[in-house]
């Protein structure tokens, strides 16, 4: 796969050579000369100096034949304007945007691209404070309108000893697969949980705090 990421930064240091220990092909557009050196010099990616909203500096970087384009600009504008040019003007299947402020995270969405939205799911994992310690994945899916969590569920929750048909969760939520034992557990209405199972929840954004804490027992 051919990912073009547009951006600057210690992050895209890392998003860039993850790419590259995937097997993946990165070109990197880098507005900075001083930075495109470094980079060029610590990774065997194509660096291009350039602005990535500049559809020549696109077409240089080879947007025609990328499978992917990643803007993760600090400037949301610039992000969008690269999202759009890398799809509607060169067919890139796939484009993502960093989205700085989180207010603009729908607009995004409505213009059809991709958005997430790193202060949200802070704020959102924060949230539900003890909880975190257990809580290894959320996987926000479907351009951010399901989450995936995986949870360890703490031998003081209050599901603990009960079966699936026995829960009252939120409306809107689902416990998808049980991990258990080293076992994959698709369970049903009278499977019973125990301390220690892994849990894969399937949630909407708005419930996601409120499912948590029935399963974790945080009454805030």
């Amino acid at each position: 796969m051919k990912v073009l990421i547009v951006g600057g930064g210690k992050p895209v240091y890392f998003l860039c050579r993850t790419f590259l220990a995937k097997g993946h092909e990165v070109v990197l557009i880098n507005p900075s000369q001083d930075e495109c050196v470094q980079l060029a010099r610590r990774l065997k990616v194509t660096v291009i100096r350039g602005d990535g909203s500049d559809p020549t500096i696109l077409e240089e970087a080879g947007a025609h034949g990328a499978d992917a384009i990643l803007a993760v600009t600090p400037n949301d504008q610039d992000n969008l304007a690269v999202c759009q040019l890398g799809s509607m003007e060169y067919g890139v299947p796939r484009a993502v945007a960093l989205v700085n402020d989180p207010d603009n995270e729908q607009v995004f969405q409505k213009l059809g691209v991709t958005a997430f939205s790193g202060t949200r799911t802070i704020v959102s994992m924060i949230e539900q404070r003890t909880a975190l310690d257990e809580i290894t994945n959320l996987i926000p899916v479907g351009e951010g309108k399901v989450n995936i969590t995986e949870l360890k569920l703490p031998a003081d929750s209050p599901v603990v000893g009960r079966t699936l048909r026995e829960l009252s969760l939120p409306a809107d939520s689902l416990i998808a697969v049980v991990l258990r034992n080293g076992e994959t557990v698709v369970p049903r209405g009278d499977t019973t949980l125990r301390p220690g199972d892994r849990i894969v929840l399937i949630t909407l954004p708005a419930n996601h705090g409120p499912v948590i804490r029935a399963i974790t027992g945080e009454t805030h």
